[in-house]
């Protein structure tokens, strides 16, 4: 018999999108629901003391209505603050999302790296860690950015945003003592991947991009290994916490990855 359990995406926008992308490629009959906090958006502005009481409640929420067979934090600021106590409430696999600082390291030539995430994100000691422990012999820069997570909904959405915004947020990563070196910046925000063109496309000079979405998904094929799955792939499934938005630009760019049916939590 086919396992209908779906695999659950959580992120506090559309920023999970990037992760769900790689996963949809590699294990293309998988049931999706993917579930936005747009209730408490955006997480990056937020102590951690909230984000850490909330987002164990509500994937508790998420994960009694869908019964799902695996959870994905896509979401990098509530992966560093709240991964622990998700998985000490949920008797499921869960899967994190953590900057890609490793691989980051291992393509830098001029061994500076940018992070680009959230505010919450880059000032989190699990960044000093990784960049310890992987990039200990470069120079690690950080920059967080609301302005960039706001830019990708914007940009989802249909609305239209100006080159000058997404200059401005790589000029504040740049334009830091060192950042005339930076060969290589760590989108750490799963946000920022949906919109890594338009950073690309008024760069100073080239630079090479890296999210963590790819390996998400090769994390997310080795614990489901073995399992069956439907014989056919369902319409995936938004879940949002708060007003689902009605425009039609927001509903044609959730299709885009099969994300058809809409709910409200």
């Amino acid at each position: 018999m086919p396992d209908l359990r779906p695999i659950l995406f959580f992120d506090s926008g559309i920023g999970g999108l990037s992760v769900l992308a790689p996963t949809r490629a590699a294990l293309p009959l998988a049931p999706i629901v993917y579930a936005a906090d747009n209730a408490f958006f955006p997480y990056g502005v937020k102590s951690e003391g909230e984000i850490a009481g909330r987002v164990p409640v509500l994937l508790g929420r998420l994960a009694e209505r869908y019964r799902p067979r695996l959870v994905v934090i896509a979401c990098n600021t509530a992966s560093t603050i709240a991964l622990g106590p998700v998985r000490a409430a949920l008797d499921i696999p869960v899967v994190g999302t953590v900057p890609a600082i490793r691989p980051a390291a291992l393509a830098s030539r001029t061994r500076v790296i940018g992070v680009l995430g959230t505010d919450a994100t880059v000032r989190q000691p699990y960044v000093d860690r990784l960049a310890a422990e992987y990039a200990a012999d470069c120079l690690v820069l950080r920059h967080g950015s609301a302005a960039l997570v706001a830019l990708a909904e914007a940009d989802l959405r249909g609305d239209a945003t100006a080159d000058a915004a997404y200059a401005a947020v790589l000029s504040g990563l740049l334009d830091q003592p060192g950042g005339d070196r930076i060969d290589t910046v760590v989108l750490a925000c799963t946000h920022f991947p949906l919109v890594a063109d338009r950073l690309a496309a008024v760069a100073p000079r080239p630079l090479h991009f890296v999210d963590g979405g790819p390996g998400i998904a090769r994390r997310i094929v080795h614990l489901t290994q073995g399992q069956s799955w439907p014989a056919t792939a369902a319409p995936g499934i938004a879940v949002f916490t708060g007003p689902i938005d009605p425009a039609p630009a927001f509903a044609a760019s959730l299709a885009r990855f099969r994300l058809e049916r809409h709910e409200r939590l």
